[in-house]
């Protein structure tokens, strides 16, 4: 699972995107229609052997998660098109992310809604939703529009967060434009939106959901809309920050892969609600099961709201409840900021010591001190969080990273917690 971790830290300079593909929908003999990949952008030539096979899994993949919800399509005169993510993890744990827009393509009469899917290795949601937007634009034109569009966008290196690459595109009767996409300043932000999970849950059931993810158990989401489980999943994966969830991870989970929730590992899924009854059916281990639709938890393992020391879930209830009645925080930035920040903070409180624990050698290589670490902790409530806290897979993950070299790894967590030590002395 190393790869895992790395594949998402990625570098300014790097190709946008790995493909452009699209999906239509064509109807089999026995009249239910089937998703197939009827158009891809680059073709790839020479490959070596390994990398076709990569390309072959990737490209039989695609289909399944852009039309999770099965076969039972009919063509249509009306279509809201819908933005949603997925991700695909590789053999050696490195993740590829797929965005996707769904829509219908322009025209009169009855049609298919056909997807076009961005593959990329590069977590940045709201930039490729502004790709997405370009590329419904052009389609309304026609296909051949696209190509030159996504060929300029390949051909642009990936800008450094909080820095924009401008991006020129011909367009037939309106002429050249100028695009310009912009990275968020924080890039630990760039793949989420936190308004999501907002609207359809309360900050108290997002402590409880927060809480199972951090101990690593199994979460099943379910929701009607596929952008709506594809945000809110990637919102609860974010909030673990700047830990990184390390297991099975399908934001939309396809009908023929319903029997992952029989899993005994944990996983974090999306199901649509009209596979809720097939869900049920299933031999499943203890899951939180959370209803998206109705803002509510289906079934529960029951301790929830004593996994988290109640001192700090209390501070973190008020900084959401501020959130909730603050009507002057309008951008989606700023909300992004506010609750990550607050779920940081439980960080930086609960393990921000972990570097005052490790023990260098004279060769350079670090041990973490897990027994004083824990016994550091003053708080008796934390430190019964803490001693379930570290035997889960991403803060051995975290520590492994930080036993490699004494210059931190996340940037902005170091920060918080410089930040935070120093107040502690001013207190004094």
């Amino acid at each position: 699972k190393a790869g895992e971790r790395s594949s998402l830290l990625y570098s300014a300079g790097q190709f946008f995107f790995e493909y452009l593909v699209v999906v239509s929908l064509k109807k089999m003999p026995d009249g239910r229609y089937e998703p197939k990949i009827t158009y891809q952008f680059p073709k790839r030539e020479n490959l070596l052997k390994g990398q076709k096979e990569e390309e072959e899994r990737l490209l039989q993949a695609i289909p399944l998660f852009c039309f999770p919800d099965g076969n039972n399509w009919a063509p249509v005169t009306e279509f809201t098109s819908e933005t949603f993510s997925f991700v695909l993890t590789n053999v050696d744990g490195s993740r590829k992310i797929g965005y996707c827009r769904r829509l219908l393509p322009s025209g009169r009469g009855v049609r298919l809604p056909e997807v076009f899917c961005i593959i990329s290795c590069l977590g940045c949601f709201g930039l490729f939703s502004k790709i997405l937007d370009e590329v419904e634009k052009r389609r309304q034109i026609s296909m051949a529009v696209i190509y030159p569009f996504m060929q300029g966008l390949r051909e642009s290196p990936f800008p450094a967060p909080g820095k924009s690459v401008t991006i020129k595109s011909f367009i037939p009767e309106s002429g050249t434009e100028l695009i310009e996409l912009t990275r968020p300043v924080d890039a630990h932000l760039e793949h989420v939106e936190f308004q999501a999970l907002l609207q359809q849950l309360s900050p108290q059931l997002i402590l409880h959901i927060f809480a199972s993810a951090v101990l690593e158990r199994r979460l099943i989401f379910l929701a009607q809309e596929l952008s709506v489980l594809s945000q809110c999943i990637h919102a609860v994966a974010a909030l673990l920050y700047p830990f990184t969830w390390a297991h099975t991870y399908i934001p939309v989970v396809p009908e023929c892969l319903l029997d992952t929730v029989c899993c005994p590992t944990p996983f974090m899924v999306g199901i649509q609600m009209q596979h809720l009854e097939q869900v049920l059916d299933q031999p499943m281990e203890e899951a939180l099961i959370v209803d998206l639709c109705e803002g509510k938890i289906l079934r529960a393992v029951g301790d929830e709201e004593e996994i988290l020391p109640i001192k700090l879930q209390n501070e973190m209830l008020t900084s959401l409840n501020r959130h909730n009645n603050n009507n002057n925080i309008h951008t989606p930035e700023q909300v992004n900021t506010l609750v990550s920040e607050a779920f940081v903070q439980f960080f930086v409180r609960t393990v921000g010591h972990y570097a005052s624990h490790i023990k260098w050698s004279k060769g350079g290589s670090g041990t973490f001190q897990e027994r004083a670490f824990c016994k550091a902790i003053a708080s008796r409530t934390s430190r019964k969080f803490v001693k379930k806290f570290v035997k889960t897979n991403m803060f051995s993950l975290f520590i492994e990273e930080a036993e490699k070299s004494r210059i931190p790894q996340e940037a902005y967590f170091q920060r918080k917690i410089t930040e935070y030590q120093e107040q502690k002395k001013h207190r004094r």
